[in-house]
């Protein structure tokens, strides 16, 4: 799928966000390498550390249906941000984790401003695995 159709999905998800607190609506497409297109979008909750950002919904919802990180061929993720929404680092870990290093990530918002970038680049020294031996 074309970069610009899976930024377009993003937007949508957006308008699935729960964000009755922060009114900061995300939303994020996650791309397989089949076709498949995974949304997620941020849910609040008045306990706050109990929210889930438009990110991990994403990825979680595509791992839910069997997909795993070697399936995945991009992300993309939209907010009504000045500049490209950019993941907070919750997301950057569990992206570092569960979405292939050096597949594209388009950061967006809603003005139609881009950046592509890479879990790689979004959190060069990530906690991993390897970490707990």
């Amino acid at each position: 799928m074309p970069k610009k159709e899976l930024l377009i999905k993003a937007q949508e998800a957006r308008k699935l966000s729960y964000s009755p607190y922060s009114n900061f609506a995300v939303g994020a497409a996650v791309e397989t390498n089949d076709g498949q297109i995974f949304l997620g979008a941020n849910v609040e909750n008045s306990s706050y550390p109990l929210c889930m950002c438009a990110e991990r919904n994403a990825l979680y919802n595509a791992y839910m249906h069997g997909y795993k990180k070697e399936d995945l061929v991009g992300l993309a993720l939209c907010a009504d941000t000045d500049g490209p929404c950019s993941p907070c680092g919750a997301c950057r870990q569990v992206i570092s984790e569960l979405f292939p290093k050096t597949a594209p990530i388009y950061m967006s918002n809603i003005k139609g401003d881009v950046k592509e970038t890479n879990a790689e680049e979004l959190l060069p020294f990530a906690f991993s695995s390897e970490d707990l031996k």
